[in-house]
């Protein structure tokens, strides 16, 4: 748990604005490793739900993370001909709730290694530790990594990840 308290300082140094009056949407913009989800959130029509009280817990992923989806994937996702399917993919990093690093990892405990997040889209992630960081597992078997945890936004909590997890 220290790990996330140190990286969680580190991360705040980056997101220099952050304060408990901003949303997790105003948290992501004022990042320039995400203007790519913002983009897609922008697209997806996700912007007014995610300013709303919430709370909402973010799993966010970078634009390094985007980088690694097969060519021309975000592309395509982001016509407006695919809003629809990119929301159902933005709003499976999105749970109800305000689940901070202690929750996530207390919640892995509790499960004896590994714990269901059931997400805003209706899907489920899987979290587990391994080497002392958070592993989020998607229904298709990908994994992302929290690379950043707990920072806040007063209506929630963003948690950074180095790939984009996938619904079925």
């Amino acid at each position: 748990m220290k790990l996330f308290a140190v990286v969680a300082i580190a991360v705040a140094s980056v997101f220099n604005t952050v304060s408990a009056q901003k949303t997790v949407v105003d948290v992501a913009v004022g990042s320039k490793a995400h203007t790519t989800l913002v983009a897609a959130v922008t697209a997806a029509g996700l912007v007014e739900t995610l300013q709303s009280a919430g709370p909402f817990t973010v799993f966010a992923p970078t634009n390094d993370a985007f980088a690694k989806l097969p060519a021309g994937t975000v592309e395509t996702l982001l016509k407006p001909e695919n809003k629809a399917k990119l929301a159902q993919i933005l709003t499976y990093h999105v749970v109800a709730g305000n689940l901070d690093a202690a929750a996530v990892i207390a919640a892995i405990k509790a499960g004896k290694g590994k714990a269901a997040v059931k997400t805003v889209s209706g899907g489920t992630l899987t979290a587990s530790l391994k080497d002392g960081k958070v592993i989020l597992t998607d229904e298709n078997g990908g994994v992302a990594t929290v690379v950043a945890a707990d920072i806040k936004a007063g209506n929630g909590v963003v948690h950074v990840i180095d790939t984009v997890v996938l619904p079925k």
